[in-house]
């Protein structure tokens, strides 16, 4: 099993998202799970991919080449595929994954994962979508997506493909248990 993680190309400011990254590929290593990602050493994503190196796990990388410079590839990772552009990036993370988690981040970050989100919507994957809510950074977003159920944008049922959790293994745990839930297609009765 692999798994994409959308996180940032920057630290950010509290320390508590670097020791999650850390924490989140040392865990995946541990567990057999392999890490598929942006490619780069920078920030939060060279966080991650160094953890999974470290503990032995299996790192995949797929960065475009604009971005080379600016993300340096990873040298320690055992693939790392470089694409044209970012819809590349992202169509062969997602074919290369089984399940998607997202941490800490910015907008490409919140991007990445709105889109595996919506694939799976869409019934274009049946894969996990996750956002692991380190020291609450998603607990407001997480707050909007229950107001756009309330507001008659988005299904209960989709809502639930969306899983957050706080806790990594606990995240990994409700991953592996994943059964895509059975809803009619979502263009049925226009909704959006």
């Amino acid at each position: 099993m692999r798994i994409c993680v959308f996180l940032g190309s920057s630290p950010g400011r509290l320390p508590v998202y670097r020791e999650a990254a850390e924490q989140f590929g040392t865990l995946l290593a541990q567990r057999g799970i392999g890490l598929v990602y942006g490619g780069g050493t920078v920030g939060l994503m060279g966080v991650v991919a160094d953890a999974a190196c470290a503990a032995g796990g299996e790192v995949i990388g797929v960065i475009p080449e604009a971005l080379r410079a600016r993300e340096h590839d990873h040298q320690g990772i055992s693939e790392l595929h470089v694409v044209q552009t970012m819809h590349e990036r992202k169509a062969l993370m997602a074919k290369l994954a089984d399940g998607f988690v997202t941490l800490p981040g910015g907008i490409g970050t919140f991007e990445e994962m709105f889109e595996a989100w919506c694939w799976s919507q869409l019934g274009y994957h049946e894969k996990p979508v996750g956002m692991l809510d380190v020291n609450g950074f998603y607990s407001g977003m997480s707050g909007f997506i229950d107001h756009v159920v309330a507001e008659g944008f988005l299904k209960p049922e989709h809502r639930a493909m969306l899983l957050i959790e706080r806790d990594p293994s606990v995240m990994l745990d409700r991953i592996a248990q994943y059964l895509p839930p059975r809803t009619e297609h979502w263009l049925g009765d226009g909704d959006v």
